[in-house]
């Protein structure tokens, strides 16, 4: 994917993070796999810091988006307002249509 090419997902749309099970450097916590969120923003195409990590430079672009979940949808005891959430930023190659 090129830097300027169109994201898969638009803003709004509702995305399950999958759980890809990879080893080693990765930047998307296991508190959120397997969970539903929604994507707020595309932040544009990137190298997969996963390969930087061990020195694997060049590679193709991935997609990022920047990914919406609730906190009650976290955590099944969480008693703070029912709009607390939590953003992060997640690449393509983890998320899923929910």
């Amino acid at each position: 994917m090129s830097p300027n090419a169109a994201p898969t997902f638009a803003p709004g749309a509702r995305v399950r993070i999958i759980d890809l099970k990879k080893p080693g450097h990765i930047r998307t916590p296991i508190y959120v796999r397997e969970k539903v969120g929604t994507i707020d923003y595309f932040c544009g195409a990137f190298e997969n810091p996963e390969e930087r990590a061990y020195g694997r430079i060049g590679g193709a672009r991935i997609p990022l988006y920047r990914v919406r979940l609730m906190q009650r949808d976290l955590w099944p005891d969480y008693e703070g307002p029912d709009k607390d959430s939590l953003v992060l930023e997640i690449y393509h190659h983890w998320l899923q249509p929910a």
